[in-house]
C-alpha cells in the first residue's frame, strides 16, 4: 500500500511548493533566467542524488540505458515550467490555473493514453470528462 501512496504525497507536496515558487518567481527577472538556475539547481541535487544511489555501479554505463524520452523530458519540462511562469505572470490565479491544467491535462491523457496505449476508456471516465468539462466552465466564470 504505501509503495502506491508514496509517490502520490511526493507528487502534491513537491506540486504545492512548485506553484508556490513559480508564482513566487521575480515578475522583472527573464523567465529563461529564472529556469536555468532552477534546472541548474536540479541538475546538481539529481547528480549528486545519483551518486549516492550508483555506489558501485558504473557512472557512464547508467548514463548510457538513457534513451531518446529522457532528452525530449528535458525540452518539455522547460516547456511546463515556463507555462506556468507565463501563466502567473498573465494574471493566473494560483487555484485556477493549476486546476485548469491538470484538468484539461487529466482528460487528454485519457485519450493519449487510449490512442497510443490502447487503453480502455470506460463510461465512467466519459463521465468523469464531463464533470470535468463542467467544472472548468464554473470554475473559471
Amino acid at each position: 500500500m504505501w509503495s502506491m501512496l508514496y509517490p502520490i504525497v511526493i507528487i502534491v507536496v513537491s506540486n504545492i511548493f512548485y506553484n508556490i515558487c513559480t508564482k513566487s518567481a521575480p515578475g522583472e527577472a527573464n523567465a529563461f533566467a529564472v529556469l536555468t538556475v532552477t534546472y541548474l539547481v536540479a541538475a546538481a541535487v539529481s547528480f549528486a542524488t545519483f551518486l549516492i544511489t550508483s555506489r558501485g555501479k558504473n557512472i557512464l554505463t547508467e548514463f548510457g540505458k538513457t534513451n531518446w524520452a529522457t532528452f525530449v523530458l528535458g525540452i518539455v519540462i522547460v516547456g511546463l515550467e515556463l507555462g506556468y511562469i507565463l501563466a502567473y505572470r498573465n494574471g493566473w490565479a494560483m487555484n485556477t490555473a493549476s486546476v485548469t491544467a491538470n484538468i484539461t491535462l487529466a482528460v487528454a491523457l485519457i485519450f493519449v493514453a487510449m490512442i497510443f496505449y490502447k487503453e480502455k476508456i470506460t463510461v465512467r471516465q466519459i463521465a468523469g470528462i464531463v464533470l470535468c468539462g463542467g467544472g472548468l466552465v464554473l470554475i473559471n466564470i
